[in-house]
């Protein structure tokens, strides 16, 4: 057995524990193994909040997020079935910018810039707080006015909308669940009953 910093091997064993063989009890676990367990589990909790609504984001800053949440709501609305807030395209696109999509990172400055300029100017408010009519006349706007822009985030919502959702988009396998996909599908393949 490897010992661990601040372990004691030979602690004295209770009746409780006298037929465990290999068995760590509370008294043999010192304080600073204690301390460190602590601060590991402390540490994958906020590792695995990253990206996510309440945590926080990879390259958005969360004014940006907000943005960009409002714009793929627009653009994969909810209805019968969710959308793309519900999905997560927001924690899809934030964590590919900082990964496989670094080389759009302009565009999408540029593009959330344009966004704010035309919510500014036509309604003298951030495009977060528009009402759903105001925001598509300035999306269409901006589809007129920055269309490589208006492109990338409709091809990017997309894939984090209908995409696997270990690639941080499709929350809950919703759009699978929309379209009767089998969970998991099978990577590269269709499925063929025999």
């Amino acid at each position: 057995m490897r010992r661990m910093p601040g372990m004691r091997l030979n602690a004295p064993q209770s009746s409780a524990t006298a037929g465990l063989t290999g068995a760590v009890t509370s008294a043999q676990v010192g304080r600073r193994a204690f301390l460190g367990v602590g601060i590991a589990a402390i540490g994958a909790t906020i590792s695995c909040t990253r990206g996510t609504t309440g945590g926080t984001w990879r390259y958005f800053t969360p004014a940006q997020a907000q943005t960009v949440d409002a714009i793929c709501a627009q653009l994969i609305p909810a209805g019968q079935y969710p959308g793309a807030k519900e999905a997560g395209v927001v924690n899809f696109i934030d964590l590919q910018l900082s990964k496989r999509f670094k080389k759009h990172r302009a565009v999408y400055q540029q593009g959330l810039e344009a966004v704010g300029a035309a919510s500014r100017s036509r309604f003298g408010k951030r495009f977060v707080e528009l009402t759903p009519e105001q925001q598509v006349e300035v999306l269409n706007a901006v589809e007129e006015n920055a269309p490589v822009f208006f492109d990338l985030i409709v091809a990017h919502a997309r894939q984090g909308f209908y995409g696997d959702p270990r690639h941080g988009g499709n929350r809950n396998m919703v759009s699978w669940k929309m379209l009767g996909l089998p969970f998991p599908p099978v990577r590269g393949r269709e499925h063929y009953k025999s």
